[in-house]
């Protein structure tokens, strides 16, 4: 009964669609094709049976219907480019009972000489305009946009949104995730959308600097400031992002002697350099960035509560990949690509149960881990397509189990080397904490980590 109710919508979606000349598409609620009519298959050089029932972002480069399935808003005359070349797509979602159930596009190109013609002028725009993007990066050290940040989730749309109203005004924010979730795409996006985006934007990692020298770094000092000042001085990161964003990264590592005077050239909107006598006045936004619970440390004295409530007028919260499984496909695709490109290697996609296994596991090290395992993959691989044998085996599911020859005493050892090599990643090789997460001792735990060479 069922494959004759979807040979009857087939036959009438042929009707409607088989000989337009438009090319059309019809996914389903969860982007799988349902429907490609012959106009498109032809376009894009693919055989019509093989098409249904295949994620349309395996289908169509640069896809988002998907998207338009899943969050039920329509997107008309969007520029695509598919096949070396730019097209204009509408997406429109389709609807029964008032549900969302799918989505229907289509690629609009009546006249092909008259689109040639446009597609050239588009291209030359592009090319114009990434001209001008190079000059921007090299001038205000911007490197990253929100078009940058891959994602198809709700979540990720949302906090989208959220930082397109927040980034005109020169309101301070505070980005907050765990580490490889993207904080400095984010700081970049926002100082990008900002009114200040052709003034420089300079990035301090606090947890990089040793704390003797993060004074001078932040505001800078005059000749014979001190022994090996050098001659003429040195203005600091906040002298260099005068009118323009200063991104402070791990800012629950930084020192509480230059938190006080950082509230300081927050409230008074100037800088004292070491060994001036004299202030400077600076206009600075600030964005700040960590994977840290601030109030916990604000409980233990480590961190000023008035300068928390100074950066936190605007808190970004960032989720983890696990927390957004639904970008895992598009992020895994995108990375690929640009690894490849990177390395100059030819592999194309992932096998179907690559998919499944990264959507098993819980990626700790997030974005950051899931482009090393790719690389990782890229490098082993000796096809075009990366099989479950060419990821790392720490990621591999029931990886513990696989050899059937292996003692229990082998297997329990290996279970426990994994722990002990994950839980180190997500602590960033904190032994002290790691232990405290396992529930052992330090000195058990520094065995074994000896003993397994982690």
């Amino acid at each position: 009964m069922l494959e004759i109710l979807e040979n009857y919508r087939d036959g009438i979606l042929e009707t409607i669609f088989g000989n337009v000349n438009h090319s059309i598409v019809v996914v389903d609620r969860n982007g799988f094709v349902s429907y490609m009519n012959d106009s498109y298959c032809d376009f894009l050089g693919i055989d019509k049976e093989s098409v249904r029932g295949k994620h349309v972002t395996d289908v169509i480069e640069n896809s988002r219907m998907h998207i338009v399935a899943e969050t039920g808003k329509e997107e008309l005359a969007d520029l695509q480019y598919i096949r070396g070349n730019y097209m204009i797509a509408h997406r429109i979602p389709l609807r029964a009972d008032g549900e969302v159930v799918g989505a229907l596009g289509m690629v609009l190109f009546r006249d092909t000489e008259e689109w040639l013609k446009l597609n050239s002028h588009i291209k030359d725009l592009f090319l114009e305009l990434e001209s001008y993007r190079n000059q921007m990066k090299q001038l205000n050290g911007v490197s990253y946009s929100l078009h940058d940040i891959i994602s198809n989730s709700s979540e990720m749309h949302i906090l989208k949104d959220k930082i397109k109203k927040v980034a005109p005004g020169d309101v301070s924010v505070l980005l907050r995730g765990e580490s490889g979730t993207g904080k400095e795409l984010f700081a970049h996006s926002i100082h990008h959308l900002s009114e200040r985006n052709t003034k420089p934007f300079v990035k301090v990692n606090c947890a990089a600097i040793p704390a003797d020298l993060l004074e001078s770094e932040l505001f800078g000092y005059q000749e014979g400031a001190f022994t090996g000042a050098k001659r003429g001085g040195k203005p600091g990161k906040f002298q260099l992002a005068d009118g323009g964003t200063l991104f402070l990264d791990e800012i629950g590592d930084m020192p509480l002697q230059a938190q006080v005077k950082i509230l300081r050239v927050l409230q008074e909107g100037e800088v004292e350099a070491i060994g001036s006598v004299t202030p400077q006045k600076v206009d600075v936004r600030i964005i700040a960035a960590t994977n840290q619970p601030l109030e916990e440390l604000i409980a233990q004295q480590k961190f000023r509560e008035d300068l928390f409530y100074r950066i936190n007028v605007v808190q970004i919260d960032i989720p983890p990949l696990r927390k957004r499984p639904g970008d895992l496909r598009l992020l895994a695709k995108y990375l690929l690509e640009k690894v490849t490109e990177r390395i100059g290697k030819r592999v194309v996609d992932f096998e179907p149960a690559v998919y499944d296994c990264f959507l098993e596991y819980h990626w700790p090290g997030n974005v950051r881990e899931l482009e090393n395992v790719i690389e990782a993959a890229v490098h082993l691989t000796s096809n075009e397509i990366i099989e479950l044998d060419d990821l790392p085996d720490h990621i591999k599911p029931d990886a513990l189990l696989v050899d059937e020859d292996r003692s229990l005493k082998a297997i329990m050892e290996a279970a426990e080397r994994q722990a002990i090599e994950r839980t180190l990643k997500k602590v960033h090789g904190d032994k002290g904490k790691a232990a405290t997460m396992l529930g052992i001792g330090k000195s058990s735990l520094y065995d074994k980590v000896k003993k397994y060479d982690l």
